[in-house]
């Protein structure tokens, strides 16, 4: 029998969860393995806080939420509820992960910008000024307690430029 002609019948009743909390579960199809921390459960870049949590420090935990509400999580430990951990920056609002991540993206394009233009200007500064003007690369001093160099061996002077390892430029 058809499944539309099954449901004209009659005689179906969908299965229902004993309970609401059974029934946001259902709901609530994305799961995550989490540490709780003494702060809370760090997740998607945020702290979310429950009494109940402090019990749990160390412990992982499986944390339930729905993407398009990101100011509260479901928590659960050994697959039992534990309790609904709410972020205090979202706290009152409704933030959806898709929100975050777009303001994510684009603080992240803004800085790449914000870099490249910085760059620019110092390529720029770099050539106006030219290699004499500009100024010393500092060398990185070894530590005061560090052992001092062991002393290159000394070779004997070579006749030939042509013959060094190193490279001779027209002005040295």
């Amino acid at each position: 029998m058809a499944p539309q002609a099954r449901w004209e019948a009659g005689g179906f009743l969908p299965q229902m969860p004993e309970s609401l909390e059974r029934l946001d579960l259902l709901l609530l199809t994305v799961a995550k393995g989490r540490r709780v921390h003494q702060d809370g459960i760090r997740f998607q870049g945020l702290r979310y806080l429950d009494l109940t949590l402090a019990a749990y420090v160390g412990e992982e935990v499986t944390v339930r939420y729905d993407p398009r509400d990101m100011a509260e999580i479901r928590v659960f430990h050994r697959d039992r509820y534990l309790c609904r951990a709410v972020c205090p920056e979202l706290a009152g609002e409704t933030v959806g992960l898709k929100e975050i991540v777009r303001a994510r993206n684009e603080r992240r394009r803004n800085l790449q910008r914000v870099v490249k233009e910085r760059r620019a200007l110092v390529g720029t500064l770099a050539h106006s000024l030219g290699p004499t003007q500009l100024p010393p690369k500092p060398q990185a001093q070894p530590p005061a307690d560090a052992p001092a160099p062991a002393a290159a061996p000394a070779s004997p002077p070579s006749s030939s430029p042509s013959s060094s390892p190193l490279r001779r430029y027209a002005n040295d």
